[in-house]
């Protein structure tokens, strides 16, 4: 069980990364002046290229985390992973929601500015500090 453990600590971490990282490329690609396709086109591809492996990571983040969920029975019938689930939802709908980001930044259908990527770029933290302090805290 320590192995599932720490492997699924090891995927979370480097899934958490890449959606550190993806919306500040979005928040690049933002302030990316209209004649400056060449810096454009290198963000998308580095955004497309980290989406790509980001979703790669998170495919056995998630089946670890179920593993210990129903394997082992970990946080079975407690409120707080009851909770956590909730945000592990969100985080995956985040997820999704970044790839939507991106489809429309390549079309140029966005129809945000930079400071809204910045906002949407905190999520992801909010996120994972709330998942933490659930499974450390085990509030209730």
């Amino acid at each position: 069980m320590l192995w599932v453990k720490a492997f699924h600590i090891v995927f979370v971490a480097s899934w958490f990364a890449g959606l550190f990282y993806l919306p500040r490329i979005f928040v690049n690609l933002a302030m990316v002046a209209p004649e400056s396709s060449a810096e454009r086109d290198r963000l998308l591809l580095m955004a497309a290229k980290l989406l790509r492996f980001t979703t790669i990571l998170m495919i056995p983040a998630v089946a670890l985390g179920l593993w210990l969920w129903w394997g082992y029975g970990i946080g079975q019938g407690a409120g707080w992973m009851h909770v956590k689930l909730a945000v592990v939802l969100l985080v995956l709908i985040y997820h999704h929601q970044c790839a939507r980001q991106l489809r429309s930044l390549r079309e140029g259908t966005s129809q945000h500015g930079h400071v809204w990527y910045r906002w949407f770029n905190e999520l992801p933290v909010v996120m994972l500090v709330v998942t933490v302090v659930l499974v450390v805290v085990k509030p209730f």
